[in-house]
């Protein structure tokens, strides 16, 4: 589970069949705090890498943006490529299962009705 911003516009793409795609960039912050010693822990981001299948990715592509304010359930997965140089570099992500809005989506719902939400299948298409 992440909660966190939206650090860059979210990319969407379809591959075999027309099955959407999606992937984005969250950062959560850890807030900084004072230990009793009066020693500072500054603030700290992490940046994770998100990604959606199918009807996920399609709400990503219609709803998410820049700054958007997002609940992210999902499991993580890390797969491994070679860089130009040949060198075996890995990368982890999340598989969104679930994605919500915890701010405003652009696009601006009336009074009473539901903020959009995205579930579905985490399941690669092959």
């Amino acid at each position: 589970m992440l909660i966190g911003n939206v650090g860059a516009e979210p990319e969407v793409r379809y591959v075999e069949q027309g099955v959407a795609v999606g992937s984005l960039r969250i950062a959560t912050t850890e807030r900084g705090y004072t230990l009793q010693n009066g020693t500072q822990v500054p603030e700290r981001t992490e940046w994770h890498n998100v990604v959606a299948w199918r009807k996920q990715a399609e709400f990503v592509e219609k709803y998410v943006h820049k700054g958007d304010k997002l609940y992210i359930e999902g499991s993580l997965r890390t797969r491994s490529y070679d860089d130009r140089n040949g060198v075996k570099k890995y990368v982890t992500e999340v598989w969104a299962d679930n994605i919500e809005f915890l701010s405003s989506p652009r696009g601006a719902q009336t009074p009473g009705t539901a903020e959009p939400s995205a579930q579905g299948e985490t399941q690669a298409p092959f």
